[in-house]
């Protein structure tokens, strides 16, 4: 089989690997689609995987083989599965960190997303893969990881019921799934968009949301106009670094919460002006993947048709251009790009 592993300079080239046999309680999918995730990009720009890794985790595919005691699926289905599944009884998962569990930093997609053929181990197979059901797209379908994982960081911002306003800084792809999973979960709430690039600020309008470009005066204006001077309840970072924060914390009302959602730089402060923090009893906090009860609940809005993400896919290519498709994201001339196995 053919797959996208990475090379110690940060590119990526196809070669040609053995198409991995199941064993007991392990399915094996041909791609359909993977997803081009933020993550990726991340490692593949700090030169971060050691030679030969496969990257890809929002992958959609479908069953060919089967490892013995496997009767839940059949050859031919659409499945989606998770790369990280968390054990459910060690002590950080009993304490609600599912997603720091030993056990869900494993990969339990061999040997990634980016390959023509993928194995999925039992533990996945058994605790957090779905079938998905002929009405839902693949396009739709690949964003169940991600979308779990800007659930979480929803969740972490423990928003009232009182409907109020939130702010999204940045606009690329995981910042737009913020916007459409908290339009599905909380219609009624009021959603900024952040974003420096013009272009991107207009697809934010055009799924709804109220725009701004990244001057923090702008964005106060905006906010206190919108609530009648109280502030944001939440702000999400997508963007990562001191500036986007320092811009989305000046935004916050009293008691609001900050989630850091991307990656920063490697020992970058955080950057704000402590005490207004501390007299405002505001919060930031991380938000790191998503675990087996956002899956669930995505996975739900998904297969009901409250959540279909489709439109932030922009580009279908072949994963022979994985290249290309990294360097259409690095340079902010693409969305989501979904990778798959169709032309070699």
């Amino acid at each position: 089989m053919k797959v996208a592993a990475c090379d110690d300079d940060g590119s990526v080239r196809i070669v040609e690997r053995d198409v991995p046999s199941p064993a007991r309680g392990e399915l094996l999918l041909r791609l359909r689609w993977c997803g081009l995730c933020g993550t990726d990009l991340f490692k593949l720009n700090n030169k971060l995987p050691a030679a030969g890794t496969v990257l890809g985790h929002e992958i959609v595919g479908e069953v060919v083989e089967r490892g013995e005691g496997v009767v839940a699926f059949n050859l031919g289905d659409r499945v989606l599965s998770p790369h990280h599944v968390a054990c459910g009884v060690c002590r950080l998962c009993r304490r609600g960190a599912s997603t720091k569990c030993a056990a869900f930093l494993e990969n339990l997609l061999e040997p990634g997303g980016f390959s023509e053929f993928v194995l999925v181990r039992a533990r996945a197979v058994r605790a957090a893969t779905w079938r998905v059901p002929d009405h839902i797209t693949d396009a739709a379908a690949s964003f169940l990881e991600p979308a779990a994982c800007v659930l979480r960081g929803i969740d972490r911002a423990k928003l009232t019921e009182e409907p109020g306003a939130v702010v999204i800084m940045g606009a690329g792809s995981m910042g737009l799934l913020h916007l459409l999973v908290l339009q599905s979960l909380m219609p009624e709430w009021k959603v900024i968009v952040c974003d420096p690039i013009r272009e991107r600020l207009e697809f934010a309008r055009g799924l709804g949301a109220i725009t701004c470009d990244s001057d923090p005066v702008k964005l106060r204006n905006i906010v206190d106009r919108l609530t009648d001077c109280l502030g944001a309840d939440a702000v999400f970072d997508t963007v990562g670094g001191s500036g986007p924060l320092r811009t989305g914390v000046s935004a916050l009302r009293p008691g609001g919460t900050a989630v850091l959602f991307a990656h920063g730089a490697e020992a970058e402060p955080a950057g704000f002006e402590l005490n207004p923090f501390f007299k405002g009893e505001q919060r930031v906090v991380g938000s790191y993947s998503g675990g087996l009860d956002e899956q669930r609940r995505i996975a739900d809005l998904i297969f009901r048709g409250k959540l279909d993400a489709s439109p932030l896919v922009t580009d279908f290519m072949p994963l022979a251009r994985i290249n290309a498709a990294v360097k259409l994201t690095r340079e902010h001339k693409a969305l989501k790009i979904l990778l798959g196995p169709e032309v070699w």
